[in-house]
């Protein structure tokens, strides 16, 4: 069973409000690193795997993709997506990447944003990735960092010392990888933790060059809006990766 939490009423309403807010991780971030390895979107034809609200597909469709199809779990997601970015150029669609069906070497760019740590057969998916993207096709995505996904306690791991302040940032279990549970708004979010190599191991497996990693770090303007970003300047919480098939 494919977990959909997207689609607790409880966690979707705290989602939805976080994302909300003028200024969080993901406008500030994620999506910034996430635009700045694409290429040029010019006639292309797209998926993007977890499409949520379709803000992300609709900035590819301004940026001139020839099409865009956008698939999710979550019909709460899909909701919003097709009520505040509908476009005639966007296909949004309910499936997980791992129930989508499409001819090999459908799409000339692919990309998923946060949502690939939600995936238990890591592997599989990027061969599914690589069979239908075509060839000199880019594929960028963006994961919660392995550093941040590793404690089995999925808590925060930062030590502090008597007065409040961070002292360190706590790895363990990084070697040991699968299943985390982690209490986010609602108990039970389960998420899987890869190591690095893992990661770019497979990558490579299904015919992949790697062209670029990120690690991203905010600019000072980010943090002025966001004080809480500058602990990214100790422990990143994204890694984002270009690959080229």
């Amino acid at each position: 069973m494919k977990q959909n939490i997207y689609d607790n009423p409880e966690f979707f309403h705290h989602y939805q409000a976080l994302r909300q807010t003028p200024y969080n991780y993901n406008n500030l971030l994620e999506q910034p690193a996430i635009k700045s390895l694409l290429p040029n979107l010019q006639n292309l034809q797209m998926l993007d795997i977890g499409c949520g609200m379709g803000e992300f597909a609709y900035y590819c469709i301004e940026s001139q993709a020839k099409h865009v199809t956008a698939i999710d779990v979550s019909r709460n997601m899909l909701a919003i997506a097709r009520r505040e970015y509908a476009h005639p150029k966007i296909d949004y669609r309910l499936y997980a990447i791992e129930d989508y069906h499409v001819a090999p070497e459908s799409f000339d760019c692919i990309t998923s944003s946060l949502s690939l740590h939600y995936i238990e057969n890591f592997d599989a998916v990027i061969s599914k990735i690589a069979s239908i993207l075509r060839s000199n096709g880019i594929f960028i995505f963006s994961i919660e960092h392995p550093i941040a996904t590793a404690r089995k306690t999925m808590v925060d791991n930062w030590i502090y010392d008597a007065n409040g302040n961070r002292n360190h940032y706590a790895i363990d279990n990084y070697q040991d990888e699968g299943l985390r549970e982690q209490t986010w708004f609602v108990d039970g979010v389960v998420k899987y933790h890869r190591c690095i190599s893992t990661i770019i191991n497979s990558l490579i497996a299904h015919g992949f060059t790697i062209e670029k990693l990120l690690e991203p770090l905010p600019d000072l303007e980010a943090v002025e809006k966001l004080p809480s970003l500058e602990k990214e300047l100790r422990r990143p919480s994204f890694l984002v990766i270009r690959a080229k098939k």
